[in-house]
């Protein structure tokens, strides 16, 4: 597979481990592997990923700058030298665990500002352009999400460059937002999506509700599984779970939007279940400042219920730790409490041959539907998710039909390499739509 050139402008997750810079990452490194000429940009922030970081050492929107600029505009007038220096992905990184993981009342007015390309952030979305534009000279430019799109007008208007938006949470973010605020940055996203030349999405679920939520016809959506890297490393570590202690893994960022207080109330039911009394929880995942009260509050539930010695949080500092995490679970659930658009870890629990219970929303339910390899529950309903683990914990058997299903699925399919010609291949239906020239290929 070959591209003459691709410019993939990703968003840095201010120091944690997020799964879409995180899937982007994996992206990048695949294409470049199959050929792709593909330059993995940052923005706001550095990314941060447990693989080989294979993206630009620099960073756009430098976070500082976009913050500091929204709160006083008159610091536009910087030197460029002194903006340069701010964007530094050092100091970036330093900081980031300060100040740009938490979230602000002041979100909504920036992501506005954003989106409009306002004067207090036009050197920074200027600096962009020129240098996707002029720089990278791309045939084809792919953003991470709607919400860094500010710069499109201009790349657009001086480039005439096709731009393609992977949509992977924004509705997310739009929906942590107060009334007032969401409806001013969804007017600029479909403001914007209308510029765009293509989406691209990771299942029909996803597709379907971005198409209502921008007002964008379907047939510019295009769907690309999921896809992770070299999935028979998580099945290489021999699995070392204790019978006689049955052990549910939560592999998330540690938050209420991704359901960890409902994993911990159906943990606690759990133990009171005949068969299941001895049950542990083993939790890994990105813990950010904004969340720790949340986090110490279950914590002191469990204490307080007297599950705290059955209780433990690991961290995954690398791919090996994670690895290690999956051999020692029985099952994995994340319980989500929006509607999750990508769900990474289902192929990674997977992969180690580890079955998933999961909420019936969102993307779930259309990936074990092509996956097999778990059960799901309704949603918001710890009894019902507490039940369904403990069906599953005393059925050894169907446990390793599920995992072997599921990991024999994710090895055919869902690999890195499939999700990089996935994605080729829809860049290069999206050039055809635009009457452009297309994207050549030619595999190996």
């Amino acid at each position: 597979m070959s591209a003459r050139s691709v410019a993939y402008v990703t968003a840095g997750g201010a120091g944690m481990f997020c799964g879409s810079c995180m899937r982007d990452n994996t992206l990048a490194a695949a294409l470049l592997r199959l050929g792709t000429q593909i330059t993995l940009v940052p923005t706001f922030t550095p990314i941060r990923t447990d693989e080989v970081d294979v993206s630009l050492d620099r960073v756009f929107l430098g976070g500082i700058n976009v913050y500091l600029e929204g709160k006083w505009p008159a610091l536009r007038r910087l030197p460029a030298a002194l903006r340069r220096m701010l964007d530094h992905p050092r100091l970036l990184r330093s900081l980031s665990t300060l100040t740009l993981q938490q979230r602000s009342a002041d979100d909504g007015a920036l992501a506005v500002s954003l989106l409009r390309g306002g004067p207090q952030h036009r050197s920074e979305m200027d600096d962009l352009a020129k240098f996707v534009g002029t720089t990278l000279k791309p045939d084809m430019v792919n953003l991470t999400n709607l919400l860094i799109a500010g710069f499109v007008p201009a790349l657009k208007e001086r480039y005439d460059l096709p731009v393609v938006v992977t949509l992977q949470g924004d509705d997310i973010f739009l929906d942590s937002l107060e009334g007032g605020d969401r409806e001013a940055v969804l007017v600029e996203m479909r403001r914007l999506a209308r510029l765009i030349d293509g989406f691209i999405v990771f299942n029909r679920y996803y597709r379907d509700a971005m198409a209502d939520l921008l007002d964008v016809p379907r047939d510019r959506f295009h769907v690309v599984p999921l896809g992770i890297a070299d999935p028979e490393a998580f099945g290489a570590v021999p699995r070392h779970s204790d019978p006689a202690a049955p052990t549910v893994g939560y592999l998330a960022r540690i938050c209420p939007e991704k359901g960890f207080h409902r994993l911990v109330e159906a943990f606690l039911q759990l133990r009171t279940l005949p068969g299941t009394e001895a049950a542990r929880l083993r939790v890994a995942g990105w813990l950010g400042a904004s969340d720790r009260e949340f986090f110490e509050q279950q914590c002191r539930r469990l204490e307080q219920s007297g599950a705290g010695n059955a209780f433990e949080r690991i961290e995954l500092p690398d791919r090996p730790s994670k690895v290690d995490f999956l051999s020692q679970i029985d099952l994995l659930s994340v319980p989500t409490v929006y509607r999750e658009p990508k769900g990474i870890y289902v192929l990674e629990a997977l992969a180690a041959r580890v079955p998933v219970v999961l909420p019936s929303q969102g993307a779930f339910p259309e990936m074990l539907k092509d996956l097999g390899g778990g059960c799901l529950v309704p949603p918001n309903d710890p009894t019902a998710l507490a039940q369904e683990l403990r069906r599953l914990l005393l059925d050894v058997a169907r446990r390793g039909r599920l995992g072997a299903e599921g990991c024999r699925r994710v090895r055919e399919a869902h690999r890195d390499e499939d999700m990089a010609r996935g994605t080729h291949d829809a860049w290069e239906r999206i050039l055809m739509q635009r009457g452009g020239p297309t994207i050549e290929s030619s595999d190996p």
